[in-house]
């Protein structure tokens, strides 16, 4: 069962990673940057501080833990204990991945932490805002694009972004869902909103 999973994910891969375009590369190369996103994190920072005033520090504080747990997870516990190669690091795909700017990432790519990342930014947001507004849902498609530039550059297969994600939501959940602990708690021993 474990090899046809593993097939699957190299077959579903080249797949993916040959529907590429010249024009294309360097969007998703672009995309796939961490750096960029940057503004686009300083703009939910103050969106939270704008919508939760007192309370930003608590959402934020759960959103850091929700990305680093998950960055930990995937990053400095899976990748090093499973040592599965990138589809661009990994000799038995030599010269059929897509590669662009000659990135190949890491050894391992198992699970993506980009993938698991977004997702618990997303989940976490979701879960945040969904009350006060109707885009906030959009946060997944985003999440996804970002996932999918991966495998457009050939450094992650599609089941290592379907486990990141998986681990991003449940960090994502679970970190939104001890923010409404603590504000339960606080309403409790205050009695304030």
């Amino acid at each position: 069962m474990i090899e046809f999973l593993k097939d699957l994910d190299q077959q579903l891969l080249l797949f993916l990673n040959s529907l590429n375009a010249p024009w294309l590369d360097q969007v998703m190369y672009w995309i796939s940057e961490k750096e960029v996103w940057i503004p686009f994190y300083l703009l939910i920072i103050g969106l939270i501080i704008k919508e939760y005033k007192w309370k930003s520090v608590i959402y934020i504080t759960g959103i850091i833990f929700a990305i680093a747990a998950t960055d930990q997870l995937c990053s400095g516990f899976m990748k090093p204990f499973f040592e599965r190669f990138r589809p661009s690091r990994d000799p038995a795909l030599e010269g059929l991945v897509h590669i662009v700017n000659e990135y190949r990432g890491g050894r391992f790519g198992f699970a993506s932490s980009h993938a698991g990342n977004t997702f618990a930014l997303a989940t976490f947001l979701f879960f945040t805002f969904k009350q006060r507004f109707n885009w906030i849902s959009r946060m997944f498609l985003w999440a996804a694009v970002v996932s999918y530039s991966r495998i457009y550059l050939g450094v992650h297969y599609p089941g290592d972004i379907l486990v990141g994600g998986l681990i991003g939501a449940g960090f994502g959940t679970l970190f939104y869902k001890f923010t409404q602990l603590y504000f339960n708690k606080l309403k409790g021993v205050y009695g304030a909103s």
